[in-house]
Order: C-alpha cells, then structure tokens, then sequence
C-alpha cells in the first residue's frame, strides 16, 4: 500500500479480528464501533481511525457487517492461506510451543522443529519429529517455511537468526533473552515474558508511592 501505515495500526488488526471472530461465533452479524471498542477497552474513534487506512467499512448508525469486515481483515492479514513454521530449540518452551494446539486453526502450521541436543533428537513432540539442528539448514533450502520461532539460549540465539534469514525466512518470532541484529527487511518478533514483568513492576511501585 502507498500510505505508511503505523506499526501500532498493525499491531490493533488481529486484536479487531480475534473479537469479530468471537461475535461471529455467537452469531451476532452486526457490531458498532462503540460496542467493538467498549469489549476491546480502545476508542470508537480509535477503531475507525485504523480501519480507514485500508478503506471504508461500515455504514453511519448500522455499525459493520462482522463477518464481512472479519474476512476482509483476515486478508489483509494473510491469514486466508497457510503458514508454515519451524520451532529451532525445543527444550520446554519450544515443547510448550510446538505442542500448542492454537496455531492450527489461525493458518499456522508448524512443519519442522529443531533441537542440539542428541537426547531430543527424534523424540515425537507435538506429531513432529524433532530434527538435529545440524539439519536445519538443508531443510530451509528444500522445504518452503514462511516463518521461524527461535527458542533457543541466549547465546546461540545470534547464530539460529542469521542461519533462517540467511536462508531467506522473512519473519522470525523470537523467544530467546536477547535481542538479535537482522536486516531492517526482516519482521522480527520479541516474547520475553522476564521483560514484561519488569515494565509491570515499575508501576507496582508508583501505585505504592515509590516511583521517584
């Protein structure tokens, strides 16, 4: 698209689409931004704001068409195709990750996991066959992954990033404590719950007065 659109923007879509699908379920076919934004805890204007910069969706006083406006926002979002995914490091968190039964039913299939160490080398996680990581390349070069989850100890978690983008994976969603460099073309990721909890914190102690 030629408008630049704000990464926060970006970040709101599946927030919007994960909701739309919930109403769909109950079958609600009609939602209005008020009611969208009150469940969402984000402002009507705020809702309508980021939906503009990929067109006009609903109409004044009916509100939107939920499965209309669900369908066009899983396009913009890619997720009206599959995805497929490799797990490098599956020590419990790539295990939690690679067993997780979420990814499925959004488009995100995961086709390969990846561990060093030999006792998890063909163990059975997940229906995957873990593989050695001394594989991973060969199978990025022979196999089509769209995206790659790093779960692997911070100091190898470099080395994992520069092997997937080498091989041309474009996204990286990354759970390893650091923060790797990639190429400013590469949509990377960072989950570190240690990180979140550490923000939080500081406004623990602001709302007990100890923040000066």
């Amino acid at each position: 698209m030629a408008l630049e659109i704000p990464e926060v923007v970006i970040n709101r879509l599946p927030i919007y689409a994960r909701a739309l699908a919930a109403l769909a379920e109950q079958g609600e076919t009609v939602v209005s931004s008020q009611a969208l934004g009150q469940a969402l805890d984000v402002t009507p204007a705020q809702i309508r704001k980021d939906l503009s910069y990929f067109g006009r969706f609903g109409k004044q006083g009916r509100g939107y068409n939920v499965p209309g406006l669900l369908t066009r926002l899983r396009e913009i979002l890619g997720l009206d195709r599959q995805w497929h995914v490799c797990v490098v490091g599956v020590g419990r968190l790539g295990q939690a990750i690679v067993e997780y039964g979420g990814f499925g039913p959004q488009g995100f299939q995961i086709v390969a996991a990846f561990d060093a160490d030999p006792a998890m080398v063909g163990r059975r996680v997940g229906g995957i066959t873990v593989r050695a990581a001394t594989e991973l390349d060969g199978f990025l070069h022979n196999n089509r992954v769209d995206i790659g989850v790093v779960a692997v100890p911070a100091a190898v978690a470099q080395q994992v990033v520069d092997q997937l983008v080498k091989a041309g994976i474009r996204a990286i969603l990354n759970y390893a404590p650091m923060t790797p460099h990639v190429p400013r073309d590469i949509s990377i990721r960072h989950i570190d719950p240690v990180i979140a909890m550490q923000s939080m914190t500081f406004y623990i102690k602001l709302a007990e007065g100890g923040g000066k």
